[in-house]
């Protein structure tokens, strides 16, 4: 297993395939976007497979979740879902995106074996959109969440962030829509991911405002900790039931506590925390002829080491030099 010295043990496993995306969010990256990683330092779809194997089989992995930068942007990205999916035992699996490709995509990758997808999008606004993207493509989401939800990706989720002064005040439209959509709707509390470092704890939108926001038209009940889990986000039943609200507050409600969650990276890195500021290089060891148990204790070795706590309410605290597109969400 890969269990840490705090007696947690990692089931979830999430897969960045690229570093690359197709939107430049504000919260994100610049406009101007970003140094793309060589394709020569990123894992071949072979390495990958074989990553996720030895999580599978040999280290006690039961969920895969692919993402990126835009995961859609990953070329074969259906063939590495139809080879996940014939591991035994089959995890399950899912995929962060943007929604962009969705349309074209949804139904070859649920006939590859993928199980279900998280969809990011943060307004129902199309100008407010791209000002928060950058890009004109409020309708490319909107279509790809239709189509992922025809394919039976389902529950389909919808990811969404507030940003002060552009999306704040739309929490319970959203909510609104999400429901009559049968979307699983998760606000996600603004993290110190960006690559310009220029997040800032005051005025960001917090879980507590986002509640406020959306009991001002929908009555919430909470469903408690044992239904959540080891799951991020705190959820509630939505005027009785039976949709869902989610709010995954990482920064006023952190979770470390149940953390169970392992990282890699398109280059092949283990991070034990989005907030890590350290790696354990697996891709070196492939491209030396490591054998799978060399490279599941390698793996071991730096779970072992995973710290209590992403530490963003410690003053010491230091955002890591990756940003979110290059770590994996």
């Amino acid at each position: 297993m890969l269990i840490d010295t705090y007696g947690r043990v990692a089931t979830d496993l999430r897969v960045s395939l690229t570093d690359r995306c197709n939107l430049r969010c504000t919260y994100c990256m610049p406009e101007e976007g970003l140094q793309w990683l060589a394709k020569p330092d990123l894992l071949t779809d072979d390495e990958i497979v074989r990553l996720i194997d030895i999580a599978v089989t040999s280290l006690g992995i039961e969920e895969v979740r692919f993402t990126g930068g835009e995961p859609l942007l990953r070329p074969g990205l259906a063939g590495i879902v139809e080879r996940v999916a014939a591991l035994e035992p089959r995890p399950q699996m899912s995929l962060t995106t943007n929604g962009i490709g969705l349309r074209r995509t949804a139904a070859a990758l649920k006939e590859a074996g993928l199980d279900r997808v998280n969809v990011s999008l943060d307004t129902l606004r199309p100008d407010v959109f791209k000002t928060l993207t950058r890009r004109d493509r409020h309708k490319d989401v909107l279509d790809g969440l239709y189509a992922a939800r025809e394919a039976g990706l389902t529950p389909v989720k919808v990811n969404s962030v507030l940003m002060p002064g552009l999306n704040d005040d739309e929490a319970p439209d959203l909510l609104a829509w999400a429901v009559e959509h049968d979307y699983e709707l998760r606000f996600i509390e603004q993290m110190p991911l960006d690559a310009q470092h220029g997040w800032k704890r005051d005025g960001m939108i917090t879980a507590g405002d986002i509640l406020t926001s959306l009991r001002t038209r929908f009555e919430l009940t909470p469903e408690g900790e044992e239904a959540r889990g080891s799951a991020p986000a705190e959820r509630w039943l939505v005027d009785g039931g039976p949709h869902r609200v989610g709010v995954i507050a990482s920064v006023t409600r952190p979770f470390c506590a149940a953390c169970d969650r392992t990282r890699l990276t398109a280059d092949g890195q283990v991070r034990t925390c989005l907030f890590a500021t350290e790696e354990t290089d697996l891709r070196a060891a492939l491209r030396s002829d490591a054998g799978d148990e060399e490279i599941a204790r390698l793996w071991k070795r730096a779970m072992w080491g995973k710290k209590a706590g992403a530490g963003l309410d410690d003053p010491t605290f230091v955002q890591p030099d990756r940003p979110m597109s290059a770590i994996g969400g």
